[in-house]
């Protein structure tokens, strides 16, 4: 019995030392990447307004009362199309009235220049003094002066009437309506706010340490708290060169697309991208590396393990990380351009374990 158990045994040790020689010899396979130089780069996301690209206040250039108010609140409207109108009856009167004093100032014109057409002939031939002629050339003179001054008149009084009617000035769509009908207003009082139909921009504030970092025509992503899944491209248009509240300046962000789920007022979120110092105050060159080929360590040291190809072992090595972003982090120091490292499965690995690169043209299926 006990000759049994001493075999039993045996080979039972046997079993788990073969055990133990397959598993040491199981190599590890990691997925890789060749880390490559980049430039450094930070984000601010700065909250704006959106707000339309065309947008105006409408008023009358003249007062008066209105008659009739022709939209609404909501309403699409035309170039040209009639808004509103104030009573044209003083407008008529004060036509008819100019109209009759260009009459007047024109018949005096004639008759003048009839009497200075007489008195230039009469003159010649010596009949009439050289008094007289000036007096009849000055009256002419003068009542031609009337006539313009009467014209003028009456084309003031002619805008005044073509005024006393508000017209669109571009396509767009009627914002607020401040008037109603029998209002008395003055000139320049608002009538009406009109949006434009030619797209949505953001306006943003920008702090006086980021405004350097811009240029007109960059690419930016735009965001919308209200829109959790949209995402559109803006373009910087206008960079302001004077500062504002707290320091900060005005840029303007048109957005290169149409959503029919926007309006102007929403809040809108942009992402400003640059070239940036690192958090150790590093500037320059830097690694990229995905955020999950970091191993974290005590007293917030970061690790990536290199894959050596002569000895086909990775070995851990201490980085610096200068900044994360969209799940990059950049590395001012522990790597060079070109080197090898594990992106995956990183906190499972050890200092010179032997492993095998994962091979990227080959398909796997769970």
């Amino acid at each position: 019995m006990r000759f049994l158990l001493i075999i039993f045994t045996s080979l039972l040790l046997i079993s788990c030392s073969d055990q133990a020689i397959t598993t040491e010899k199981a190599i590890r396979p990691i997925a890789w990447i060749k880390v490559a130089e980049t430039n450094l780069q930070q984000l601010r996301t700065l909250s704006g307004i959106v707000a339309p690209v065309e947008a105006t206040s409408l008023s009358f250039e003249v007062m008066g009362k209105v008659e009739t108010v022709d939209v609404n609140l909501g309403d699409p409207v035309e170039k040209g199309q009639v808004l509103a109108q104030l009573n044209h009856r003083s407008f008529e009167l004060a036509l008819k009235s100019a109209q009759a004093q260009l009459d007047k100032a024109t018949s005096a014109m004639i008759e003048a220049e009839n009497s200075f057409t007489r008195f230039s002939q009469l003159i010649k031939q010596g009949l009439v003094s050289q008094s007289g002629f000036d007096n009849a050339k000055a009256n002419y003179e003068s009542s031609k002066s009337a006539v313009g001054v009467a014209q003028a008149q009456l084309d003031i009084v002619e805008k005044n009437l073509q005024d006393s009617t508000l017209l669109a000035p571009y396509k767009g769509i009627i914002t607020k309506r401040l008037i109603e009908p029998s209002q008395q207003i003055s000139a320049g009082q608002s009538a009406f706010q009109i949006e434009g139909t030619h797209g949505l921009e953001v306006n943003v504030m920008v702090p006086e340490t980021l405004i350097r970092e811009l240029r007109q025509d960059t690419i930016l992503p735009v965001r919308f708290p209200v829109l959790t899944q949209t995402t559109m491209q803006g373009r910087i248009t206008e960079i302001g060169t004077r500062a504002e509240t707290a320091n900060a300046f005005p840029v303007t962000v048109v957005l290169q697309e149409d959503n029919p789920l926007l309006r102007a007022g929403m809040t809108a979120e942009v992402d400003f991208t640059f070239e940036g110092i690192g958090q150790t105050g590093y500037q320059g060159i830097t690694i990229s590396v995905p955020f999950s080929a970091l191993k974290a360590g005590v007293n917030q040291k970061s690790y990536v393990f290199v894959y050596d190809p002569e000895q086909q072992v990775v070995n851990q090595r201490q980085v610096q990380t200068e900044n994360i972003l969209n799940n990059i982090a950049f590395i001012s120091s522990g790597l060079k351009d070109g080197e090898i490292i594990a992106t995956a499965g990183v906190a499972f690995l050890r200092d010179g374990q032997k492993v095998t690169l994962f091979d990227k043209n080959i398909q796997r299926f769970n």
